[in-house]
């Protein structure tokens, strides 16, 4: 069997910032705030549990940190769940990631993208029938840009965080600048209120902070990852946890708690409520840009983590092969942006958005699983002479038990009970997948050590 060569470390600490704050920015601070605020009973709690959320992301920073610091090959988590619990949740987590997870999010971030650019042109929402080719087309020309080389989607990344920050920060100056009070709207109904509220709440903000892990997938192509990749990915998330809880703020400030929780277009009407209708298509268009920028970052990092369990042996030998051209994982890219086309022209994108909704609670039993491996790692290896986790083994504890708190929130709230189904399901279907064609199927490949 050919060598497998090592792709090469071309991304400094500024692009791995990036694609930290980049892969968690997308779409959800846009429209999860209304959902939370949906299930609490006031502003107060609907602020606290973005900042409950923004603990646990803290958390899980510190804690990844110091795995980014231990492993630094493309695809790193599934090696970090392949050393921790064995070949088969570290499969588990690939396959469901692949075929669910980010195939869902690709789709749906791919039509949002396409309806947001109609709004910001003063246009009506199009058909699917103009929405479905035109996401198709949008998911194709990433996929090229990428195949390309990874410097191609770095550049993508940096232009379109700058862009999201910027946004999310107007926002927030225009509730500061704005003195009257939020209009009026009914109350939303009330599911629940305390902690049970807050727990309900948890699912749909922890939603909009999930991303961070993408740097463990490219860690492979980072310079001096040891030393960069714990400050990407704390930077990033310190970064973006200060932001959303401004944006939350502002949200809450502009249009009050029931206008929040009745928004469809969140961030168009706060900033309407300031500058008017202008302003609903400029944020529309700060959306649209959002959502391009959080789908080049599926289809960069995505890629690598199939790559990274590709040259463990654990898939086709194919897709472990680079490019000998471009450096690129190309028959990986290739699978994850056809199969995202496939599943979005074959289920629309409804059905594509109820699978990601399940998806989350798939992305959540593995986020635990991976704080928790860290804990298992130090018990067999010891502590790592670089970067190391403040006041540990509390803060990966802490990590694990708010995944615990956001997948029980899951099942408190009847809605997203019954799509969570939907993700234990898929996990139980690529088990079998597993055990009947890939345990013993697929030689290892050979490798060269980073």
């Amino acid at each position: 069997m050919a060598r497998i060569e090592n792709p090469a470390r071309v991304l400094g600490l500024f692009d791995a910032v990036c694609i930290v704050i980049g892969a968690i920015i997308g779409v959800g601070i846009f429209f999860s705030p209304s959902k939370t605020a949906g299930v609490v009973t006031g502003s107060g709690e609907a602020l606290a549990a973005w900042a409950v959320a923004g603990f646990i992301a803290m958390c899980g920073a510190l804690t990844f940190a110091e795995l980014g610091g231990r492993y630094n090959g493309n695809g790193a988590q599934y090696e970090i769940l392949r050393d921790a619990y064995g070949p088969l949740p570290a499969f588990l987590y690939v396959f469901c990631n692949a075929t669910a997870i980010q195939t869902g999010a690709i789709g749906v971030i791919a039509t949002v993208c396409i309806d947001h650019v109609f709004a910001a042109a003063g246009r009506a929402q199009p058909p699917l029938s103009v929405t479905l080719p035109a996401a198709c087309v949008l998911v194709v020309g990433l996929m090229a840009a990428n195949i390309l080389g990874v410097r191609w989607g770095s550049r993508i990344a940096n232009a379109t965080v700058a862009a999201k920050v910027l946004t999310l920060l107007a926002i927030t100056g225009m509730a500061l600048w704005h003195t009257g009070d939020p209009p009026e709207a009914p109350a939303p109904p009330r599911v629940t209120g305390g902690m049970v509220g807050i727990l309900s709440a948890l699912v749909f903000a922890f939603f909009a902070y999930g991303g961070w892990q993408h740097a463990l997938w490219i860690a492979g192509e980072v310079k001096e990852p040891r030393r960069n990749l714990p400050r990407a990915i704390i930077i990033g998330v310190v970064c973006v946890v200060a932001v959303y809880l401004l944006a939350n703020w502002a949200y809450l400030r502009l249009l009050g708690h029931a206008g929040v929780a009745a928004s469809k277009t969140l961030a168009a009407d706060a900033a309407g409520a300031v500058i008017g209708p202008t302003g609903g298509r400029i944020i529309a268009g700060a959306v649209a840009l959002s959502a391009f920028g959080v789908l080049n970052a599926q289809l960069l990092a995505g890629p690598r983590l199939i790559y990274g369990m590709a040259v463990d042996g654990r898939f086709f030998p194919v897709f472990a092969r680079l490019s000998p051209r471009f450096g690129t994982p190309v028959a990986a890219i290739l699978l994850l942006g056809l199969l995202s086309i496939l599943l979005l022209v074959l289920a629309g994108p409804s059905a594509v958005d109820l699978l990601g909704t399940g998806a989350v609670f798939i992305d959540g039993v593995f986020f635990g699983l991976t704080g928790l491996a860290l804990i298992l790692i130090r018990r067999a290896s010891g502590a790592p002479d670089g970067y190391r986790v403040p006041l540990y083994p509390l803060v990966p504890l802490l990590f694990v038990l708010g995944e615990l708190g956001l997948l029980t929130g899951a099942m408190l709230n009847p809605h997203t009970l019954k799509v969570s189904v939907i993700g234990v399901a898929w996990i139980f279907a690529a088990g079998v997948v597993y055990a009947v064609w890939f345990r013993r199927r697929m030689p290892p490949a050979e490798h060269q050590d980073p």
